[in-house]
C-alpha cells in the first residue's frame, strides 16, 4: 500500500512538473532571427529552451542562447539580442516571420492564395528572381529578410511542378501558345 501511495505521489509530481515545464520549453524552442546589436545585421539564434523551462519556476525564465550564426567567433558576446526576443510579440520566431510574409500573398504561378498555416507538410516556396523555386525552410534563417525583399511567393504544389520541370524537362510538355503544363 505504501509503495502504491509513493508511486501515485511521484507520478503526480511528474505530471505537475511536465505541466509546468513543457509549455515554457515549447515557447522558447525554435529558430529566431534577430538584428545583432553589435553589427545590426540579421543573424539566426536559438534559445536554450531546456534551461529556460528549468529556470521558469515562479518567475520569468532565465534566457540564454544555445547557438548563434556569429558563433564560435563571437560566442562570448553579451547576448544583448535577448532583449529583442523578450520584447518581441512572437519572440522573433522564424515561423512567425514567414507566416506573416505569406499573409495575403498568392502563388506567382497558379494565382491561388497561399495558406499561412500547416507548414509542416506542404511548406510554401519562394521564387527567386531567376525563376527557380526553393522552400523557405531550405534557406538559412538569417537570409530570410533579404530573400523576402527579392523573391515572390509560390505554393507547394507549383514548387513541386517547377522542380520537376527544372530537373526532368523531358517528362513535361508545354502546349504551344499556352503557359500551362501537361503532366
Amino acid at each position: 500500500m505504501t509503495q502504491t501511495v509513493l508511486l501515485v505521489l511521484v507520478a503526480t509530481a511528474l505530471v505537475l512538473l511536465g505541466w509546468w515545464l513543457v509549455p515554457t520549453w515549447r515557447r522558447w524552442r525554435g529558430a529566431r532571427v534577430i538584428n545583432c546589436p553589435e553589427t545590426n545585421d540579421p543573424h539566426a539564434v536559438r534559445i536554450d529552451a531546456k534551461h529556460a523551462a528549468l529556470t521558469a519556476f515562479g518567475a520569468s525564465p532565465e534566457l540564454r542562447l544555445e547557438s548563434c550564426t556569429r558563433w564560435p567567433e563571437r560566442q562570448d558576446c553579451g547576448q544583448d539580442c535577448l532583449k529583442q526576443i523578450e520584447n518581441s510579440r512572437d519572440g522573433c520566431l522564424v515561423k512567425s516571420m514567414v507566416a506573416e510574409w505569406y499573409v495575403g500573398k498568392n502563388c506567382s504561378f497558379c494565382g491561388k492564395p497561399i495558406v499561412a498555416d500547416g507548414f509542416a507538410d506542404h511548406a510554401p516556396a519562394l521564387v527567386a528572381p531567376d525563376g527557380t523555386t526553393v522552400l523557405w525552410k531550405d534557406v538559412r534563417p538569417e537570409t530570410l529578410p533579404e530573400i523576402f525583399r527579392t523573391h515572390r511567393a509560390a505554393c507547394w504544389n507549383c514548387h513541386v511542378v517547377e522542380s520537376v520541370v527544372r530537373k526532368h524537362p523531358e517528362v513535361v510538355t508545354v502546349r504551344p501558345g499556352r503557359d500551362q503544363l501537361i503532366h
